[in-house]
């Protein structure tokens, strides 16, 4: 799949660290497909869909050049994209939802929403950052769902003070949802899988992975037996189960593993970008 270059309309700043790409593009995507972006000269990243529709969106996390000189884009300049890539979430019917994401991990979960939402499902939501000035699109998912986010900072600057991982614990057991959709960083979502699995809770996890290709040819983005740019990002509870990979390691550049950092709850692009891992 070539690249093909589409305009920016409109440039958004969404929190300190993070910005809003708005594409004069409609592609045929499912919430939790990725996208990849070709700046020239800089890089190609994977970005997940913060919008779907008539104008795609992207949300992005400053943490790097590649992420910088994206941000400091304006509406005229163009972008290469090819895509849409990867495997969605599975929509249900007339289902209690719980929506969990960390950091940048919510963006792709709010056009989940709003497909949850008409498909006639009660969508609950919990939203973890490290501070209340990074708390993403905390507006959006109240105005889709009917139901203001619960929310989890790590320095307790809004709402819970912890892991948005813990809130969501309290929530499962408060809302009883059937299903469970999650995007962030892997230790947030493996200690969510592992509630999911005592309550017997099907769950859905959008992987962040270091990639390449975005096609499944390289490998850079494997976890376990699953290539995350091909299987996922998006893998459920039932092809994650017995994965040691998840939550335990990823791979660098060289595609030797190395183990996560300490828990975090709050800052992920959802998506590990190739060249700022």
């Amino acid at each position: 799949m070539r690249s093909r270059p589409v305009s920016i309309t409109e440039m958004r700043s969404e929190t300190p660290t993070q910005c809003t790409i708005v594409l004069d593009w409609e592609p045929e995507a499912q919430p939790g497909q990725f996208v990849m972006v070709w700046l020239p000269g800089v890089d190609e990243v994977p970005m997940g869909f913060s919008s779907i529709g008539p104008s795609a969106a992207i949300t992005i996390q400053r943490m790097g050049d590649a992420t910088e000189a994206l941000c400091a884009l304006d509406p005229g300049d163009r972008v290469g994209v090819r895509g849409p890539l990867g495997k969605g979430f599975e929509l249900l019917e007339g289902k209690r939802c719980l929506l969990v994401g960390g950091g940048n991990g919510v963006a792709p979960l709010v056009p989940l929403a709003e497909a949850l939402v008409a498909k006639g499902c009660r969508v609950y939501s919990a939203v973890g950052a490290r501070t209340r000035e990074e708390l993403l699109f905390i507006d959006r998912l109240a105005g889709i769902a009917g139901l203001a986010p619960e929310v989890a900072t790590d320095d307790g600057s809004q709402g819970h003070h912890g892991f948005v991982s813990n809130l969501a614990l309290r929530l499962m057991d408060e809302f009883r949802p059937d299903v469970v959709y999650t995007c962030g960083p892997e230790l947030m979502m493996r200690k969510v899988a592992d509630a999911c699995w005592e309550r017997s809770i099907p769950f859905q996890a959008s992987l962040e992975r270091y990639m390449k290709c975005g096609i499944g040819l390289c490998d850079a983005c494997a976890c376990g037996r699953y290539l995350v740019c091909r299987d996922g990002p998006v893998l459920s509870g039932e092809h994650l189960r017995g994965v040691p990979d998840f939550g335990s390691f990823k791979r660098g550049p060289s595609g030797v593993k190395v183990p996560f950092a300490a828990p975090d709850g709050g800052g992920s692009i959802g998506i590990r970008l190739r060249s700022e891992d």
